[in-house]
């Protein structure tokens, strides 16, 4: 029986070197052997590459495609007093609090660093291309939505026939129901069912 995908939704983020560091060590499906991870200015590409022959080599296998932004990363310190950040004596080196009441209106900065993240975001033509192998690589597209800690993953699939809903938040797959609402065929003046749009999915 054949797969298919017939929406998707995606506002996946995660850091690109966590991306790399996936597909090293990827379980992917049995009908993608690998992946060609390219990237192109500011646009990430993730290629399947068929586990068998059946696939002609000039057939564009389907595609993951991400844009590449930095974000600024507060980072957490090691370790702070539960005094505050000048110690158990109050000011620096020990200095009584009086001393250092002055300072206090300097605020201090928090370490950060900028990094790269990788961003899954629109509907299936753009973060999902191409037919061929396309739902293996949805598989591979739930499975990186499991290592999100931020965003969105909602579909409609089909698989041996039979029509699934699939919703996954901030890395944690999440109950998801089909709810036939309205006939498009019996809407006037066209106005039917946006298949784009993922409220059918609860």
């Amino acid at each position: 029986m054949t797969s298919h995908v017939y929406t998707l939704h995606s506002t996946l983020e995660l850091p690109l070197e966590d991306v790399f560091e996936y597909f090293e060590d990827a379980d992917l499906p049995v009908e993608i052997a690998d992946v060609e991870i390219t990237r192109r200015n500011n646009t990430l590409i993730v290629s399947a590459v068929a586990a068998e022959d059946n696939i002609s080599k000039y057939t564009p296998t389907a595609q993951l495609k991400a844009s590449v932004t930095e974000n600024r990363v507060y980072l957490d310190e090691d370790e702070e007093d539960e005094a505050g950040p000048f110690g158990a004596g109050g000011g620096p080196s020990g200095t009584p609090q009086w001393a250092a009441f002055g300072q206090q209106e300097e605020q201090v900065e928090r370490p950060s660093e900028l990094v790269e993240y990788a961003c899954f975001k629109g509907d299936r033509e753009t973060v999902l291309q191409n037919t061929a192998l396309q739902y293996p690589m949805f598989e591979v597209l739930c499975d990186l939505a499991l290592e999100c800690e931020k965003g969105t993953l909602t579909a409609i699939t089909s698989r041996d026939g039979e029509l699934q809903a699939t919703r996954i938040v901030n890395g944690e797959e999440r109950a998801a129901t089909l709810k036939v609402v309205e006939d498009p065929r019996d809407a006037p003046n066209g106005n039917g069912i946006n298949w784009r749009d993922n409220k059918f999915i609860s």
